[in-house]
Protein backbone atom coordinates (compact mmCIF):
# COMPACT_ATOMS: atom_id res chain seq x y z
CA UNK A 1 0.00 0.00 0.00
CA UNK A 2 0.92 3.30 -0.91
CA UNK A 3 2.06 5.60 1.62
CA UNK A 4 -1.01 8.21 0.41
CA UNK A 5 -3.61 6.15 1.14
CA UNK A 6 -2.34 5.65 5.27
CA UNK A 7 -2.29 9.06 6.04
CA UNK A 8 -5.52 10.28 7.44
CA UNK A 9 -7.55 13.02 6.00
CA UNK A 10 -6.76 16.43 6.61
CA UNK A 11 -9.88 18.13 9.07
CA UNK A 12 -12.53 20.54 7.74
CA UNK A 13 -11.97 24.09 8.67
CA UNK A 14 -13.83 25.49 6.86
CA UNK A 15 -17.03 25.07 8.61
CA UNK A 16 -15.69 27.06 11.57
CA UNK A 17 -14.17 29.89 9.39
CA UNK A 18 -17.92 30.26 8.19
CA UNK A 19 -19.31 30.65 11.11
CA UNK A 20 -16.75 33.12 12.30
CA UNK A 21 -16.92 35.30 9.48
CA UNK A 22 -20.83 35.35 9.55
CA UNK A 23 -20.73 36.60 13.28
CA UNK A 24 -18.19 39.34 11.97
CA UNK A 25 -20.22 39.89 9.40
CA UNK A 26 -23.48 40.28 11.49
CA UNK A 27 -21.72 42.91 14.23
CA UNK A 28 -20.39 45.15 11.42
CA UNK A 29 -24.12 45.21 9.91
CA UNK A 30 -25.53 46.03 13.39
CA UNK A 31 -23.12 48.26 14.00
CA UNK A 32 -23.08 50.01 10.88
CA UNK A 33 -27.12 50.22 11.33
CA UNK A 34 -26.64 51.84 15.11
CA UNK A 35 -24.23 54.17 13.66
CA UNK A 36 -26.57 55.47 10.72
CA UNK A 37 -29.51 55.73 13.54
CA UNK A 38 -27.37 57.97 15.59
CA UNK A 39 -25.83 60.30 12.88
CA UNK A 40 -29.63 60.49 11.69
CA UNK A 41 -31.33 61.72 14.89
CA UNK A 42 -28.51 63.89 15.43
CA UNK A 43 -28.79 65.56 11.84
CA UNK A 44 -32.60 65.98 12.43
CA UNK A 45 -33.28 64.09 9.94
CA UNK A 46 -35.31 61.38 12.33
CA UNK A 47 -36.72 61.80 15.97
CA UNK A 48 -40.39 63.65 15.31
CA UNK A 49 -38.35 67.44 14.92
CA UNK A 50 -40.77 69.12 12.51
CA UNK A 51 -39.00 72.08 12.06
CA UNK A 52 -36.33 74.03 13.95
CA UNK A 53 -35.38 73.58 17.56
CA UNK A 54 -36.16 76.27 19.52
CA UNK A 55 -33.32 77.92 21.66
CA UNK A 56 -35.37 78.99 24.77
CA UNK A 57 -32.94 82.07 25.28
CA UNK A 58 -33.89 83.67 21.93
CA UNK A 59 -36.77 85.97 21.72
CA UNK A 60 -40.03 84.81 20.36
CA UNK A 61 -42.58 87.01 18.62
CA UNK A 62 -45.67 87.88 19.71
CA UNK A 63 -49.05 86.79 18.15
CA UNK A 64 -51.42 89.53 18.03
CA UNK A 65 -54.72 88.71 19.98
CA UNK A 66 -56.65 86.13 17.96
CA UNK A 67 -53.72 85.75 15.04
CA UNK A 68 -52.29 82.21 17.00
CA UNK A 69 -53.43 79.44 15.01
CA UNK A 70 -53.86 81.43 11.40
CA UNK A 71 -50.01 81.15 10.34
CA UNK A 72 -48.56 83.12 12.62
CA UNK A 73 -45.52 82.11 14.43
CA UNK A 74 -43.76 82.76 17.47
CA UNK A 75 -40.07 81.37 16.74
CA UNK A 76 -38.20 83.04 13.37
CA UNK A 77 -35.43 81.93 12.59
CA UNK A 78 -31.77 84.09 12.07
CA UNK A 79 -30.54 87.24 14.63
CA UNK A 80 -33.23 89.23 14.82
CA UNK A 81 -31.46 92.12 13.01
CA UNK A 82 -34.71 93.07 10.77
CA UNK A 83 -34.00 90.97 8.04
CA UNK A 84 -36.62 88.47 8.85
CA UNK A 85 -39.57 88.35 6.47
CA UNK A 86 -42.82 87.79 8.44
CA UNK A 87 -46.45 89.07 8.09
CA UNK A 88 -46.24 92.23 10.69
CA UNK A 89 -49.97 92.50 10.66
CA UNK A 90 -49.96 89.38 12.74
CA UNK A 91 -47.70 90.45 15.63
CA UNK A 92 -47.93 92.58 18.44
CA UNK A 93 -45.36 95.25 18.64
CA UNK A 94 -44.06 96.19 21.77
CA UNK A 95 -42.21 100.09 22.88
CA UNK A 96 -39.41 101.01 24.40
CA UNK A 97 -38.73 104.80 24.56
CA UNK A 98 -35.06 105.87 25.39
CA UNK A 99 -35.75 108.62 27.88
CA UNK A 100 -32.69 111.20 27.49
CA UNK A 101 -31.91 113.03 24.32
CA UNK A 102 -28.99 112.40 22.44
CA UNK A 103 -26.86 115.70 21.44
CA UNK A 104 -23.89 115.44 18.50
CA UNK A 105 -21.64 117.54 16.53
CA UNK A 106 -22.59 116.96 12.51
CA UNK A 107 -19.99 115.89 10.72
CA UNK A 108 -18.14 118.49 8.45
CA UNK A 109 -20.22 121.46 10.48
CA UNK A 110 -20.07 124.04 12.97
CA UNK A 111 -23.77 122.64 13.27
CA UNK A 112 -25.52 119.93 15.92
CA UNK A 113 -28.36 117.43 15.94
CA UNK A 114 -30.89 116.68 19.19
CA UNK A 115 -32.63 114.40 19.14
CA UNK A 116 -35.26 111.81 20.99
CA UNK A 117 -35.64 108.08 20.01
CA UNK A 118 -37.50 105.30 20.72
CA UNK A 119 -37.51 101.74 19.28
CA UNK A 120 -40.33 98.64 17.95
CA UNK A 121 -39.64 95.43 18.87
CA UNK A 122 -42.45 92.54 17.43
CA UNK A 123 -40.69 90.05 20.00
CA UNK A 124 -41.53 89.40 23.38
CA UNK A 125 -39.93 91.25 26.69
CA UNK A 126 -36.40 89.95 26.33
CA UNK A 127 -35.65 92.26 23.72
CA UNK A 128 -36.92 95.31 26.08
CA UNK A 129 -35.45 93.71 28.80
CA UNK A 130 -31.73 93.32 26.96
CA UNK A 131 -32.17 97.07 25.67
CA UNK A 132 -32.44 97.97 29.49
CA UNK A 133 -29.38 96.40 30.30
CA UNK A 134 -27.44 96.84 27.32
CA UNK A 135 -28.18 100.97 27.14
CA UNK A 136 -24.38 102.45 27.60
CA UNK A 137 -23.19 100.65 24.30
CA UNK A 138 -26.13 101.21 22.64
CA UNK A 139 -26.34 104.90 23.39
CA UNK A 140 -22.15 105.04 22.43
CA UNK A 141 -23.39 103.34 18.82
CA UNK A 142 -25.97 105.94 18.07
CA UNK A 143 -23.66 108.56 19.22
CA UNK A 144 -20.77 107.42 16.92
CA UNK A 145 -23.83 106.91 13.76
CA UNK A 146 -25.48 110.38 14.54
CA UNK A 147 -21.70 111.89 14.58
CA UNK A 148 -21.35 111.24 11.06
CA UNK A 149 -24.11 112.20 9.73
CA UNK A 150 -24.32 115.33 7.02
CA UNK A 151 -26.58 118.27 8.13
CA UNK A 152 -27.98 118.82 4.67
CA UNK A 153 -28.35 114.79 4.28
CA UNK A 154 -30.62 114.52 7.33
CA UNK A 155 -32.87 117.57 6.95
CA UNK A 156 -34.53 116.07 3.94
CA UNK A 157 -37.32 113.26 4.67
CA UNK A 158 -35.22 110.74 2.51
CA UNK A 159 -32.00 111.30 5.12
CA UNK A 160 -34.24 111.17 7.92
CA UNK A 161 -35.24 107.68 6.95
CA UNK A 162 -31.87 106.64 6.10
CA UNK A 163 -31.05 107.56 9.23
CA UNK A 164 -33.69 105.65 11.00
CA UNK A 165 -32.03 102.84 9.28
CA UNK A 166 -28.80 103.29 10.03
CA UNK A 167 -29.39 103.53 13.92
CA UNK A 168 -31.89 100.32 13.72
CA UNK A 169 -28.97 98.85 12.43
CA UNK A 170 -26.61 100.30 14.86
CA UNK A 171 -28.77 99.29 17.99
CA UNK A 172 -29.11 95.21 16.40
CA UNK A 173 -25.45 95.23 15.89
CA UNK A 174 -24.45 95.85 19.55
CA UNK A 175 -26.92 93.83 20.98
CA UNK A 176 -26.24 91.03 18.50
CA UNK A 177 -22.37 91.39 19.29
CA UNK A 178 -23.29 90.93 23.11
CA UNK A 179 -26.52 88.96 23.44
CA UNK A 180 -26.92 86.86 20.08
CA UNK A 181 -29.97 88.39 19.17
CA UNK A 182 -31.01 91.57 18.51
CA UNK A 183 -35.06 92.14 17.87
CA UNK A 184 -35.20 95.72 16.81
CA UNK A 185 -37.43 95.96 13.80
CA UNK A 186 -37.90 100.05 13.44
CA UNK A 187 -36.56 103.14 15.41
CA UNK A 188 -38.91 106.25 15.88
CA UNK A 189 -37.96 109.72 16.81
CA UNK A 190 -39.69 111.44 19.61
CA UNK A 191 -37.72 114.54 18.86
CA UNK A 192 -35.67 115.86 16.23
CA UNK A 193 -33.45 119.79 16.09
CA UNK A 194 -30.78 120.50 13.82
CA UNK A 195 -29.02 123.63 14.38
Amino acid sequence: MSEEAAAPPPKKKSGMKKMLIIGVGALVLIGGGIGAGLYAAGAGLVGGHAGPVEDPNKPRLVPKEGAEGKGAKTYMEGKGDGTEKFDRTKYQASYYPITETFTSNLRDSDGFMQLGIGIATYYDQKVLDRMKSDEMPIRSAILMTLSNQDAFVVSTPDGKKELQKQLKDAINQVLISREGFGGVDDVYFTSFIIQ
